[in-house]
């Protein structure tokens, strides 16, 4: 079933709308949140939770990119989660890590005059100047937030190669955002 099709059963409120998501985009929803939790009963919750929430979302709002919006929820609903546990003994699956690696990129400093849209903005523009496969292992580092042995996998690269990338890459951001006079 494709997108609209899935985004007008959620309109029409009719229950397969959830049924269908979870056939197309359940592995993408708890991958992210098992990414993020570094746990599998936590992550089908996180999942079950994105079906919820979508269903109280649509209407009114209509996605124009599903499996993005999907992703933003299950991602919110999982760094919430990881927020509220956070004890050190719990772990915390990768976003340490990443958090860890952004930090070449923002001081950690709270800027009051920092206009949070205008850094997006700045983002975005930086994710369009990349080549596909530097786009994509960015994102799949520090928003779906996998970690660096799965990235290499997925694009049939040694790890060495992912993480010079990503260090590269961090690199140019960092450039660009100095560049537009934005220092996070």
């Amino acid at each position: 079933m494709d997108d609209q099709a899935i985004i007008a059963l959620f309109w029409a409120r009719d229950e397969m709308a959830i049924g269908e998501t979870k056939a197309k985009y359940g592995r993408l929803c708890r991958g992210i949140a098992r990414n993020i939790l570094g746990n599998e009963e936590d992550a089908e919750e996180c999942e079950n939770d994105t079906y919820l929430k979508t269903w109280q979302a649509i209407p009114p709002q209509r996605p124009a990119v599903l499996p993005a919006y999907l992703g933003r929820i299950a991602r919110n609903i999982a760094l919430n989660r990881w927020k509220a546990g956070r004890a050190d003994k719990r772990g915390g699956g990768e976003v340490p890590l990443s958090l860890d690696e952004l930090g070449d990129c923002v001081s950690g400093r709270e800027d009051p005059d920092l206009d949070e849209g205008e850094v997006l903005v700045a983002i975005e523009r930086f994710l369009d100047s990349l080549e596909q496969a530097d786009r994509l292992v960015f994102l799949l580092r520090y928003w779906q937030l996998e970690p660096v042995t799965a990235i290499a996998r997925r694009m049939a690269w040694s790890e060495s190669k992912v993480t010079s990338r990503l260090f590269r890459l961090r690199k140019r951001l960092k450039s660009q955002l100095e560049k537009e006079g934005i220092r996070i």
